[in-house]
């Protein structure tokens, strides 16, 4: 935590000698030139601490692989912070360090329990799902990196409540992945002074990349052998990014849009719209990554009835939510209501 808030400022220097900088334009927020590679001291400081706490199991052949999986990403957010590569680039270096976690790290999903319905070995089925896990977790927390401090927060209350249910409710055989959790909360908790509006320095693709690619692979920890608790918990606790970079999807196929073309239809950017500031906008999307958050505990705690009913009261939730602040246009919110004022008209005419 305190190397991160000390290299950071180190960092910003770098990033403008080199000319790693945010400039203003149509779809960014930002008025003025902002550093970027703040994910470079998260890195550092959190290489750091691992290297330390983890130093009796250096170096095993896990442990390698996952650091040189984070090089890759770190470098790939690099040189698209300084030099801005195409999305297409950016992919190929996330697959390539999610193949790298697959082959070198041996870390996959390999069996899948689903409730009423048995368990299931994946078989060949592995080697995608792992892959497309990784990339989709990664390319989430990377589209939410719109406003000061939001990608930041949002991984700092994740990360943390991952690292509390895998550290007392999953069977991880191995502790490392919850210290490597709690390494990465730290560091970020560290940069986030440093990150919260008005910022003095952004994450950049080398930070957003690098925190989605670490929740990613620590997520699939505990997803060996998923259940559906295990499956489900990781994508409840990251669903603010994960409703986000599905509905921008689902809108950029709709409107005929090329998938990786960035826009200004993202919750953060309706929120804006609907008047709020930018700290306000932030502070309500950090609620509702802790609303998540919470409801995340209540899964190991559950039923598999429990478990199934509370997913669907989520889904319900987060379509009543996107269609409040206008992501979506279905009419799920006016049955609602119309059901409410029938309900209340009712409740009078008894009275």
């Amino acid at each position: 935590m305190i190397l991160a808030a000390v290299v950071t400022p180190f960092v910003r220097k770098i990033a403008i000698v080199l000319g790693a900088e945010d400039q203003p334009n149509q779809r960014r927020i930002n008025k003025e030139p902002m550093p970027t590679l703040g994910g470079l001291g998260i890195f550092v400081a959190f290489t750091f601490a691992t290297f330390i706490l983890l130093r009796n199991q250096f170096p095993t052949h896990e442990l390698i692989a996952v650091f040189c999986a984070e090089c890759i990403i770190v470098l790939v957010g690099i040189i698209d912070d300084i030099r801005e590569i195409s999305p297409w680039k950016k992919l190929i270096g996330i697959v390539l360090a999610s193949l790298v976690i697959y082959f070198l790290a041996g870390i996959r999903m390999s069996n899948l329990t689903i409730p009423f319905v048995g368990n299931f070995n994946l078989g060949w089925w592995q080697f995608p799902i792992t892959i497309l896990w990784i990339v989709a977790i990664t390319n989430a927390v990377n589209l939410i990196d719109g406003l000061d401090g939001l990608a930041t927060g949002v991984s700092i209350i994740g990360l943390f409540t991952m690292g509390v249910i895998g550290f007392f409710f999953l069977n991880v055989a191995n502790a490392y992945p919850s210290i490597l959790i709690f390494c990465l909360v730290a560091a970020l908790i560290g940069f986030l002074p440093h990150n919260f509006y008005p910022a003095s320095i952004y994450l950049g693709d080398t930070g957003s990349l690098f925190i989605g690619f670490m929740i990613a692979v620590l997520s699939l920890k505990g997803l060996k052998n998923v259940t559906f608790v295990s499956l489900i918990i990781p994508i409840v606790i990251l669903g603010i990014p994960i409703i986000d970079t599905a509905y921008a999807i689902i809108r950029r196929l709709w409107n005929k849009e090329p998938i990786m073309r960035p826009d200004k239809r993202h919750l953060h950017h309706q929120l804006l719209r609907l008047g709020f500031t930018q700290r306000q906008t932030v502070l309500i999307i950090y609620g509702l990554a802790l609303i998540f958050s919470f409801v995340s505990l209540l899964y190991p705690l559950s039923s598999r009835a429990g478990n199934v009913l509370l997913t669907i009261a989520i889904l319900v939730g987060v379509e009543l939510l996107l269609e409040a602040i206008g992501i979506t246009k279905l009419r799920l919110l006016k049955v609602a209501q119309k059901l409410s004022g029938r309900i209340n008209d009712h409740h009078l005419n008894d009275e």
